[in-house]
């Protein structure tokens, strides 16, 4: 198995999970969500339901290329969420994370944004 391929599946299994995830347990992404969203709980539901399906194309070679930008641009409209976490404190008390993890997972978001795209070639 090549290291892309790993990277791949591995990908894969995360986007899936964390969609079923968002399905499953909503509740957990409420503290996620800025104040001055509308619709919470729907936006939680799509965007899992969002990270399911791209997640499942990731696997299949014909539809990698979409569900790469797929990703990429889920990736960017999330951002704004981790900065959030990053600058509202009572968020990360309620999702038990520290200021230093928010960061981190802020920042992770660009290795995954490249590891889409490279997903892409």
């Amino acid at each position: 198995m090549t290291f892309k391929l790993f990277t791949i599946l591995t990908m894969s299994l995360f986007y899936i999970s964390m969609g079923l995830k968002h399905i499953f347990d909503p509740n957990y992404f409420y503290p996620m969500m800025p104040s001055f969203l509308p619709y919470k709980k729907s936006l939680i539901y799509i965007s899992g339901c969002i990270e399911i399906i791209l997640g499942v194309l990731l696997l299949i070679e014909d539809y990698r290329l979409y569900a790469s930008m797929g990703l990429i641009v889920l990736l960017v409209l999330v951002f704004p969420a981790n900065i959030y976490i990053v600058i509202n404190e009572e968020s990360r008390k309620k999702l038990k994370i520290t200021l230093l993890f928010s960061i981190v997972r802020l920042f992770a978001q660009i290795p995954l944004i490249y590891l889409a795209y490279w997903h892409s070639l």
